[in-house]
């Protein structure tokens, strides 16, 4: 039993309230938001337009090592990079990482530190490596604690392309089409649909041996997994 002096001027600390966390509702059942729970952190769960996790005014895109790699096979990550810079404060938060993640699957190690190092050179998002969700949540809960209060911003917002751009990012998606082999394929043909229906050899004239990869990819057929 814990007894106060009356007679001092002093007043017992009341219980500081804990950070408040926003957290995107798509990471509501996570082991993260489990732990931050489980620390007492005020979590806010929001349908977030950009990010993961907002702590204070810095915003934080988790992701784990195996939805990376898509993310970078897709294309996906660009995006998803560009709409974080909204925030003037961000973070790219790459989960269970160790050698054997990093160097296996389904992309070559060199494309995967040469990515890595896009990320902090052209898009200048500082990168966090964790092992576990407990690890990721162990930095956001210090984050939270280290960050100055102030009201939260919300102003970041899914980025619209032009007709044009979607265009471009449509191409950009097949495997081998950046945004230069893009562009020659939209200035030549005009439309998706007029790419789609070219011959093989016509592609080529545009963007060389590219095309090989592009016209398989176009017609192949999907097959469901029984």
């Amino acid at each position: 039993m814990t007894f106060f002096n009356i007679f001092s001027n002093k007043k017992p600390d009341a219980e500081k309230p804990k950070p408040k966390i926003i957290i995107d509702h798509r990471e509501k059942n996570s082991l993260v938001a489990s732990y931050l729970a489980q620390q007492g952190f005020n979590l806010e769960f929001q349908q977030l337009p950009v990010a993961d996790y907002l702590v204070d005014d810095i915003a934080i895109e988790r992701k784990t090592i195996s939805d990376f790699k898509s993310s970078i096979i897709n294309k996906r990550i660009m995006h998803q990079l560009l709409e974080l810079k909204q925030h003037k404060k961000c973070l790219l938060i790459i989960e269970g990482i160790s050698e054997e993640d990093i160097y296996e699957g389904i992309m070559h190690e060199n494309a995967f530190r040469g990515f890595l190092l896009s990320i902090i050179m052209n898009y200048q998002v500082p990168i966090i490596y964790t092992q576990t969700p407990q690890d990721t949540a162990r930095y956001l809960a210090l984050l939270a604690k280290k960050s100055p209060k102030k009201d939260f911003s919300l102003r970041a917002s899914k980025i619209v392309f032009s007709d044009e751009e979607q265009l471009q990012y449509i191409l950009e998606g097949f495997p081998q089409i950046g945004p230069a082999s893009a562009k020659k394929l939209l200035e030549h043909f005009h439309t998706i649909k007029e790419i789609v229906n070219a011959p093989e050899e016509e592609l080529k004239k545009v963007i060389g041996k590219k095309a090989e990869v592009l016209y398989k990819l176009i017609h192949h057929n999907y097959k469901l997994n029984d």
